[in-house]
Parts: C-alpha cells; sequence; structure tokens
C-alpha cells in the first residue's frame, strides 16, 4: 500500500538524539501493527509505505512557531524572537512534547491513509510504461511564453538556507528573507571558498548567494548539474518522480500543467501524484512569487528563480512521450558523472572497551520495579557497549525486548522490539572506555497484565593484543516484572 501525503516528517524536533522515524513512519507502524495482526514491526506480508509528496512548506507542527525562551510567537516573515533573535524561534506541534505531536500527526495520517484505503473502489488497470531523463539543469531554457524566455542557474544557495526553517533554526545571525547579502558573511566566504561569479548573482536574483556551489568542485562538485526527471505511469495512475521538495503551490502547478499535457494528447482521466525527493537530491523548488520572498524553502532552490518553470517545461515533455507511447524516441539527456566513492569517514574508529570492577557487560546496574501499571515506564540500567559495535556486525539486530512470560509454555514470548513505538534505547558513554545502556518501556493503555521483563543485546570491542581488536556479543536481561490491572 503506497500513500503519499504532503507533510515534512519533523513532529521531531532536533533536540532529539534517538534513532527512530517520524510522522510517516509511526502511521506506517500503525497500518502495518493493524494488517499484521501479532507481529513485530518489519515483519507480515503488509507493506504500508507513507511516502514524500510535495511537502517543501509544510510543516507538522500547528501551533505555529514560539519563542522558546519567552513564549511569545514569533510568526513574522523573519521568524524573529525580540530577545535571542532567529535562534530562539521554534515551531510546536499539537501535543505536550514532540513524542506526542509524532503520535497525534502520524495518527491522524494513518486514520485518513485508512479511509481512503477502505473507501477505494477503482482498480487501478492497463499499461505500465515509464518515461526518464537526464537534464542539465543549470542550463535550461525555458520558454514562459511566445515573448519571453529565461534560463536556469547554475546551483546556489543563498543567506536564508542558514537560517533554516520554524521547524529547525540554524546558526549565528542569519534570518529568513534575506534579500540582502552580510558584508561579514560574504567576506569570510570570498575568502574561504571563493566570491560567485557575476554571472551566478545575476542569474539568482533576488537571492543573495551564500555558497556558490555550482562553481566548487573540490573534492567533487557540491551540487549536481545532471538531475534525473521521470514519471512512471500505471493505467491512470501518473507518479512524478521529482528530485526535491516542491512546495504547496509549486506542486499544483506542476500537476495541473502534466494533468493538462495528457488530456491534450488524448490521455483523460489522469491521476496525478508526486513523488518527492526522488532519485537525486536538489533541496526546494518554490514557485518564482515565493522565490522573490527568499524564505528558507526559495533560499534553498538552488537553481535559480525560474527552477520549477523548468521542470514544468520538462515533466510536460515526459507526459507527452507516454501519451503518444513515444517514450523510446525521448532522448537520454547528458550522461551524470560518475565519483570513486572512498572510505574516507568522520567517524572516530572504535576502541576497546571495559566494564567496571567485577561487572560484566550486560550486568544490571539499576534494576526494574518490581510492578507496574499502565501509563508508567519500567526502566532498566545496564553496563552497556557502543551501540555501533552491533551496527556494524549485524545484519538482523535488535537492541532491545520486552518479553511476556507464558504459563502455558513456561517460556518467554517477544512482544516488542527497539521499532516498537513505546521503547527507547539510550547509550550514555561514560570515562575510561565505560558506558552506560538505558531501556525503557513507556506502557501504553491497554497492556496485557502478566509477567514481563526487559533484555539488551550487544557487541563490545575486546583487546587481544597492543594492535588488534575483536568484536564480542553479549546480552542482559532485567528482572521479572508484573503488569496488574488498574
Amino acid at each position: 500500500l503506497p500513500s503519499w501525503f504532503a507533510v515534512h516528517p519533523v513532529s521531531m524536533n532536533n533536540s532529539n538524539h534517538l534513532v527512530n522515524s517520524d510522522n510517516v513512519g509511526y502511521a506506517s507502524y500503525l497500518f502495518e501493527q493493524e494488517k499484521n495482526k501479532g507481529m513485530l514491526p518489519g515483519e507480515g506480508s503488509f507493506v504500508a509505505a507513507f511516502a514524500s509528496s510535495n511537502l517543501g512548506d509544510v510543516s507538522p507542527n500547528t501551533r505555529g512557531p514560539f519563542c522558546a525562551n519567552t513564549g511569545e510567537s514569533c510568526d513574522n516573515p523573519q521568524s524573529y524572537c525580540p530577545v535571542g533573535g532567529a535562534a530562539m524561534c521554534m515551531a510546536k506541534g499539537p501535543g505536550n512534547d514532540m513524542f506526542e505531536s509524532t503520535r497525534i500527526i502520524g495518527q491522524n495520517i494513518y486514520l485518513k491513509a485508512k479511509e481512503l484505503y477502505e473507501k477505494a473502489s477503482q482498480e487501478v488497470t492497463g499499461p505500465v510504461s515509464s518515461a526518464h531523463q537526464w537534464v542539465n539543469m543549470s542550463n535550461v531554457s525555458v520558454e514562459l511564453n511566445a515573448t519571453h524566455t529565461v534560463k536556469t542557474c547554475k546551483p546556489a544557495l543563498g543567506h536564508s538556507f542558514a537560517a533554516g526553517t520554524i521547524d529547525g533554526v540554524g546558526a549565528f545571525n542569519f534570518t529568513q528573507g534575506s534579500v540582502e547579502g552580510d558584508p561579514f558573511w560574504d567576506q569570510i566566504r570570498d575568502q574561504v571558498l571563493g566570491e560567485p561569479s557575476n554571472e551566478t548573482k545575476a542569474c539568482h536574483k533576488p537571492k543573495p548567494i551564500l555558497f556558490s556551489t555550482g562553481e566548487m568542485t573540490w573534492p567533487h562538485p557540491w551540487h549536481p548539474d545532471i538531475v534525473d526527471v521521470q514519471i512512471a505511469a500505471i493505467g491512470s495512475l501518473a507518479i512524478l518522480a521529482v528530485p526535491g521538495e516542491f512546495t504547496t503551490m509549486s506542486g499544483r502547478r506542476l500537476r495541473e500543467a502534466v494533468k493538462n499535457e495528457f488530456n491534450s494528447h488524448g490521455t483523460k482521466g489522469m491521476n496525478v501524484v508526486i513523488a518527492g525527493l526522488c532519485n537525486v537530491y536538489t533541496h526546494y523548488i518554490t514557485t518564482y512569487e515565493e522565490y522573490q520572498v527568499q524564505r528558507y524553502e526559495a533560499a534553498s532552490t538552488i537553481y535559480g528563480p525560474h527552477t520549477l518553470s523548468a521542470y514544468i517545461q520538462l515533466y510536460r515533455g515526459l507526459a507527452k512521450a507516454i501519451a503518444l507511447n513515444a517514450t523510446e524516441e525521448l532522448p537520454r539527456g547528458p550522461e551524470p558523472p560518475l565519483f570513486s566513492v572512498t572510505n574516507l569517514t568522520l567517524l572516530p574508529s572504535l576502541s576497546a572497551e571495559n566494564a567496571p570492577a567485577n561487572k560484566n557487560f550486560g550486568d544490571v546496574l539499576e534494576e526494574v520495579g518490581q510492578e507496574y501499571r499502565e501509563g508508567e515506564v519500567a526502566e532498566v540500567t545496564f553496563v552497556g557497549a557502543n551501540p555501533r559495535n552491533s551496527a556494524e556486525n549485524a545484519t538482523e539486530h535488535n537492541f532491545l525486548t520486552v518479553e511476556k512470560y507464558s504459563n502455558i509454555s513456561s517460556s518467554w514470548r517477544v512482544v516488542l522490539n527497539d521499532a516498537s513505538w513505546d521503547t527507547r534505547f539510550y547509550w550514555s558513554k561514560g570515562s575510561r572506555g565505560q558506558s552506560n545502556v538505558t531501556i525503557e518501556w513507556h506502557i501504553p493503555a491497554g497492556a496485557e497484565p502478566g509477567v514481563y521483563r526487559l533484555r539488551y543485546f550487544g557487541h563490545y570491542k575486546k583487546r587481544v593484543n597492543l594492535l588488534h581488536t575483536i568484536t564480542v556479543p553479549f546480552e542482559g536481561s532485567s528482572s521479572a516484572f508484573q503488569i496488574t490491572a488498574l
């Protein structure tokens, strides 16, 4: 089941240090848990894919932006707070915290998808076809009308790009809506990265260029010139695979143009869907009007003010080829360059680890309570190790499980794992190669009474000699505890 929703998965804000999915991931989780009854996340035959659409300017944080330090609204063109500036401006979701907001938005998405799924009456039948082209987006001539032709630009990011958004602010003194450069930052850029050419500056107006990425090539080009455009058609469904984040209005214009193109060539009644962030990532695509205001999305529209017009022209060409059954005649376009992938990494190498004196890896440091009720948090802390060891040495690995005891079989059954939404795994790095792992189970309403335990699965680095370490698996378990009915 594929579903396309135009909403940013940023209900979890940038203060989150857990590795987890966001609102659309929670929607997928809910749908799959319903359809794969009794299965753990990732198990079962039903797959619910919640994909991105034209989400460029759509925030799930429905209460809007507020100053984190004073609580007043910062819903202004510069997203600016009187005290602390733009760095204090952060949007809030509908919940009391980001976890609750993720659940609320995710559940809303799931419920709408479920409603559409259950009411679906039109079967998609017919031929399957695809049209794909490479295009040099740095140099597309766009015919706006009979008398006006414009061009796209070499890639560049504007000053407002560095401001970030109300869902994740940037740093320093950058603000959204900047249509003039900052002499201080421009001077630093010129000295460190080089000044943008006059041609690129003129092409991107009114965007003041912060990074002229299309003119930066070391060690590889900083942004792509050669980009994919693609339409996949299944009967009356046309999926536009777009290489970036189209805004709401950009998406509307693109869908309408493609639908009209199909109609004009005799293919009536096509359902046109935008699948965002496909094939290659090229940041955002705003309308020409949105581009003039230069908020974050416009400053991140890297091929200049006519980027959307260029894509509309290109996707109309793909739609025409599909409608006329002439995809074989489409020129492939310029081949993208191939870059050798090196083993360069910025991650520090993992060194040998130690357990505290008289302790082993996986031993319990802080035990669970004996009894819990729904709404409470069962928590245990273990002698732990860096979770990267496990990630790098096990293809199928759970960091944790919640297990329930069965009196009938006198055995433990796994009921939750690390992908379950009610479990959390925290790694805390200590000194002298020691670290702790805390596992939490946020016991939901309706949890089945019974006897449970929390288990931890990890790997640690053991020094064999001066130059050599090996990775050793281990596990730990909490004591059994009781969940009682309210």
